[in-house]
């Protein structure tokens, strides 16, 4: 969501600027904009849509200078337009901003003589910061001054006219990161925008601000006082962005998932026994709450099947943005975890600080180590999937779901509801994952067929029973996000208490049903939609789809699998249908519209 770059170099940097932010275009965006100071002198060029109508426009309309800010703009207030387009300057001030303030109006409100351009929030940090220029501070002091006066979340970066050797950093709930060069500087968003500039990166913590010069930085906590932050190298394939011979991201990500679950597999157990992180005993945990957005609430989800069945735990599983406005009452032996993919979603962030001092455990399960949510945790489980573009998840919700899966069989050995011999089942099962994975994306063919055809619904509906079902939620989210086509997900047996007055021949019904104890209840709920004229593509095993006989519109058959673990299979289907169709329908895979990677605001 929203995208950061800042550059102090030798060399002219709008080149490097756009070339940054093109590393940015994951988060997702609608303009996009760059600011130089040259000769002392602040100028900016800002376009509507995709960054090649920057680079079009910079082509016609060079912007020299060897100092600049960019940024990739996600709207929140105000239209994509240009004059809402970051970078927003005031007089002598350049802004650029991730987040959103929250106070803005009765900041624009006391404003109000100043001539504002925009309707965004940030154009108020850039007519503060000059206010207070106005009155005689020095772009250093005004900055952090300004900083005084902001509510809400920010990552921010200003430029000032005849300061050709400055950068104020400053984040507050969305993250930003300082790189360090020979003789340049850097400001990002994260590591994939610094990666072809640096390996060395400093990770601003909450409430700070920086002063980056060529020769270093000063950073200054909350407080106002020097700040001491650790310089980390981070690995060079941190910051690979490559489609690896696929056609988009989304594709090469799928494609992965054998060796990056394989990888996450190998990291959390060994000889026939769970080996996470020290620091986390389930024994005396009275009850596991989960809290997680979008993909990664499903993947929660499924994982409340497996503490409850295996573990015993009750569980409770909770949309982040709606856990802390419930106020809901936390044990203080409970065990919080916290899963993101990227480890600074807004909301999901908010719930942790909500929980912190109130659980016996606050875990973060994250793809980014170094992440706030990582950090304000009192246990890091990563999901090592690495570097994931597609704004759809996929190779993370695997690994989200492999890492759940070792948790709830850790938990279930430490409380003794599980012997040793069936902890080692229940890890070759995992361990044959990988294999069974790479079976069902040998159904790629098959599944483009049928896409072909589902491309033209208007509504889609999927299907489950136990944990399929939040599979089922899953599978509709993926289908919506990157085609467009409403879906929504079902538990099986809730059909008949509703969702069956939509059915009719036009409606598809995918349904995903693995030959388990449930295997006849979903297969009545199947029949009850084609006595309907539904089209029912079955999703099913050799067993399954030999019980469930003729009529169906479609079966895809897939490996057996012991059910326990049959969502992380049949995973791969559900993002194959939604990658076909979104083909088919000739949307933007990688970034669907109005979407964010990271969703850094609330």
């Amino acid at each position: 969501m929203c995208g950061i770059v800042g550059v102090l170099g030798n060399h002219e940097v709008a080149p490097t600027l756009v070339e940054a932010l093109k590393r940015l275009e994951y988060r997702g965006y609608d303009s996009a904009g760059i600011a130089t100071v040259q000769d002392g002198k602040l100028d900016r060029r800002r376009a509507v849509g995709k960054l090649v109508n920057l680079s079009d426009a910079l082509v016609h309309d060079p912007l020299p200078g060897k100092s600049g800010i960019g940024h990739t703009r996600w709207a929140t207030h105000g239209q994509p337009t240009v004059s809402n387009a970051h970078p927003h300057t005031a007089g002598r001030v350049a802004v650029v901003h991730n987040g959103i303030i929250e106070n803005y109006r009765e900041l624009r409100d006391r404003l109000r003589h100043r001539e504002f351009t925009s309707q965004t929030d940030t154009e108020t940090v850039a007519q503060l910061c000059e206010e207070f220029m106005d009155q005689g501070l020095s772009p250093r002091d005004a900055a952090a001054e300004t900083l005084n006066h902001l509510e809400g979340a920010y990552a921010l970066a200003f430029l000032f006219d005849g300061e050709e050797d400055l950068i104020v950093a400053a984040r507050k709930g969305s993250p930003l990161a300082i790189g360090h060069g020979e003789g340049e500087m850097f400001v990002g968003s994260d590591a994939i925008a610094l990666g072809p500039l640096t390996d060395r990166i400093t990770y601003l913590e909450e409430g700070d601000y920086a002063f980056v010069t060529r020769q270093g930085v000063e950073i200054r906590d909350a407080e106002g006082r020097l700040a001491n932050r650790e310089t980390r190298s981070i690995p060079m394939q941190a910051a690979s962005l490559d489609k690896g011979g696929h056609k988009h991201f989304m594709a090469k990500e799928i494609f992965e998932q054998p060796v990056v679950l394989s990888d996450c597999l190998s990291q959390y157990s060994d000889d026939g026994q769970v080996t996470l992180l020290e620091g986390l005993d389930f024994t005396e945990t009275d009850r596991v709450s989960m809290v997680a957005c979008g993909t990664a609430h499903y993947a929660c989800a499924v994982a409340k099947y497996w503490f409850e069945q295996l573990a015993g735990l009750p569980c409770d599983v909770d949309i982040a943005s709606e856990f802390r406005y419930r106020e809901g009452p936390v044990s203080p032996a409970s065990t919080a975890i916290f899963v993101s993919q990227s480890g600074e979603t807004a909301d999901t962030l908010a719930a942790l600080r909500y929980v912190q001092e109130k659980a016996a455990n606050v875990v973060a399960v994250v793809n980014v180590p170094e992440s706030s949510i990582a950090r304000e945790s009192d246990v890091i489980v990563p999901i090592l999937a690495g570097v994931e573009v597609g704004v759809a998840s996929t190779k993370a919700f695997m690994n989200q779901l492999g890492t759940l899966a070792h948790l709830a069989i850790m938990a279930a050995r430490q409380r003794g509801r599980i012997d040793a011999e069936r902890e080692r089942e229940l890890l070759n099962v995992l361990r044959g994952l990988p294999g069974l994975i790479n079976l069902a994306l040998a159904q790629e063919e098959a599944i483009m067929r049928r896409t072909a055809k589902l491309a033209e619904a208007r509504s889609v509906l999927f299907l489950g029973r136990g944990a399929m079902f939040p599979l089922a939620m899953e599978g509709a989210l993926k289908l919506k996000e990157i085609s467009y086509i409403h879906a929504e997900g079902y538990a099986s047996g809730e059909l008949k208490h509703g969702p069956i007055a939509l059915i009719d021949k036009s409606v598809p019904v995918i349904v995903m049903a693995p030959k388990d104890a449930l295997f006849d209840k979903t297969i009545s709920n199947m029949q009850e939609v084609m006595a309907r004229d539904g089209k029912v593509w079955l999703i099913t095993d050799a067993d399954g789809a030999a019980e469930a006989g003729d009529g169906t519109w479609d079966t895809l058959v897939m490996p057996r699998i012991d059910p326990v673990f049959a969502p992380l299979l049949y995973a791969v289907p559900a993002q194959l249908i939604a990658y076909h169709t979104a083909l088919h329908k000739g949307t933007d895979v990688d970034q669907p519209r109005n979407l964010a990677k990271s969703v850094t605001v609330e």
